[in-house]
């Protein structure tokens, strides 16, 4: 098996064009943009560049949240985004030195005639300026870390914002992982204990314990804050953990608690612009987060060995994105050309290869019909066009046959597939040939000693099992075995 794979497996993420119109969607997003355009010369900012309390009903009331409430919290918010991501710029003023003036930021222009790439880079410009707010401390541990000076104590609030961006960081890796593992975002949300429990609870550990339950209930409530900040800039869908669990101790929650209903503790999802986001900030940071799409543009040796690395729907949709961009009868002796070869992962792309030419159809056919005398090629050839039906297909000298039975059962290994249908496909094989064992330990193959080996483990006949491990000594044994 190839040891270099990537941890993460390409995810599919949706076109640019199709993001862009969910970024632009997205309620933090559209706020950010009404108060960049409702802003003008009077708008009165502070020295951070933050409106002044006195604005703040006036903006909220622009964005239809009312002047009560949580309205200005919201409309603050929005505020900052629209300065973090450039829709609006804030200079000191000439006549005021307690306020700044606020001017239309390049940024804003491109929201109406920028094309997806730009939207998108304010978007992930507004995730950075969230992303930074949920890291922050929190404002009742601001509050009781003020001295009497009026200064913040930071040895006294205990918060370690390198510790806190990595754990967050952390969190959001192992949802991205959940999420392209488990096919996409059209799949289930994640409960917000077993995201917590990830991060906390060590790999090794049977039955947690109460110190390590405590860690991960506190988690637990730090995440359920910082996706609820998430959520209005598109990156999750979440449903918050309900109120009833947040009773202090002695009082009586408001409505009764079920304690089988796994989503009162919050259950998260990512959005398919989450997707992109998280993986942009991988790929910031230099982590390897593959999509389909990323070899449409690179030779076929580098198609057919990256496909190792993606599962089965992924690999098709890859492979279909690289076709798109050829000739179908090019496209077919480029993948035959690159299928060649005794390296390790050579069976593997032979097989890729096979898939591949199943996706070009007839037109391969002249490309496939070339290689029926190649030794490495033919028996693919062989199989390929029968599946298609042709019937003036020449049989296989023997050697052929074992080899290519061989050359089969090492991409099957190293794609790693079910291992019920691994033990079918051997016993097929053994079943079909009289005296397979005798004929295969002679077989000329890189991986003949292994697949036999592998064979021995796998059959569920203890004797076949056993010849088996008799013909891979054979195989170690022979020159050049």
């Amino acid at each position: 098996m190839p040891e270099d794979r990537p941890t993460l497996p390409p995810v599919r993420l949706h076109s640019e064009a199709e993001l862009a119109r969910d970024a632009l969607a997205t309620p933090l997003l559209t706020r950010a943009v009404r108060l960049a355009r409702w802003a003008g010369r009077d708008t009165r900012v502070g020295a951070g560049g933050e409106l002044v309390d006195e604005q703040l009903p006036a903006a909220a009331e622009e964005l239809g949240l009312g002047t009560g409430g949580d309205g200005p919290a919201y409309a603050s918010e929005a505020w900052r985004v629209a300065v973090d991501t450039g829709l609006v710029e804030v200079q000191d003023s000439d006549d005021d030195a307690e306020h700044g003036t606020v001017t239309a930021g390049e940024n804003l222009a491109l929201i109406a005639s920028g094309g997806p790439q730009d939207i998108l880079a304010i978007w992930l410009e507004a995730l950075e300026a969230v992303h930074a707010d949920a890291v922050a401390p929190l404002l009742d541990d601001l509050a009781d870390a003020i001295g009497e000076d009026g200064e913040i104590d930071y040895e006294a609030l205990d918060w370690d914002p390198d510790a806190e961006g990595e754990f967050l960081d952390g969190v959001l890796g192992n949802l991205y992982l959940l999420t392209v593992t488990h096919g996409g975002a059209g799949e289930g949300p994640v409960p917000l204990p077993a995201l917590a429990a990830s991060m906390i609870v060590p790999d090794d550990m049977g039955e947690p314990t109460d110190d390590v339950l405590e860690q991960v209930s506190e988690a637990m409530m730090r995440l359920d804050d910082q996706f609820r900040l998430f959520e209005p800039v598109g990156l999750v869908e979440y449903r918050p953990v309900d109120e009833a669990l947040m009773v202090e101790e002695g009082e009586e929650p408001v409505a009764p608690v079920d304690d089988e209903d796994v989503s009162r503790y919050g259950m998260v999802k990512l959005t398919p612009l989450g997707l992109y986001g998280i993986r942009a900030r991988m790929l910031e940071v230099g982590i390897d987060a593959p999509a389909v799409g990323d070899l449409a543009d690179k030779g076929a040796d580098v198609l057919l060995d990256g496909l190792a690395q993606f599962p089965g729907p992924a690999a098709r949709a890859e492979t279909e994105q690289w076709l798109a961009r050829r000739a179908p009868a090019d496209a077919a002796r480029d993948l035959l050309t690159a299928a060649r070869g005794t390296d390790a992962g050579a069976p593997l792309r032979r097989l890729h290869c096979q898939q591949a030419l199943t996706l070009v159809g007839p037109r391969a056919e002249p490309a496939v019909r070339a290689v029926l005398d190649d030794a490495e090629l033919g028996g693919l050839a062989r199989v390929w066009l029968a599946e298609r039906g042709a019937t003036d297909v020449p049989a296989p000298p023997e050697p052929m046959i074992f080899w290519l039975a061989i050359d089969t059962i090492a991409a099957q290994l190293d794609a790693e597939g079910e291992l019920e249908e691994l033990q079918g496909l051997v016993e097929d094989l053994v079943g079909q040939h009289s005296g397979f064992f005798d004929a295969a330990w002679r077989v000329d193959h890189p991986a003949t000693a292994e697949v036999l080996e592998a064979m021995g483990r796998l059959h569920r006949d203890k004797a076949a099992a056993k010849e088996a491990r008799k013909a891979a000594f054979k195989a170690r044994s022979r020159p050049g075995g």
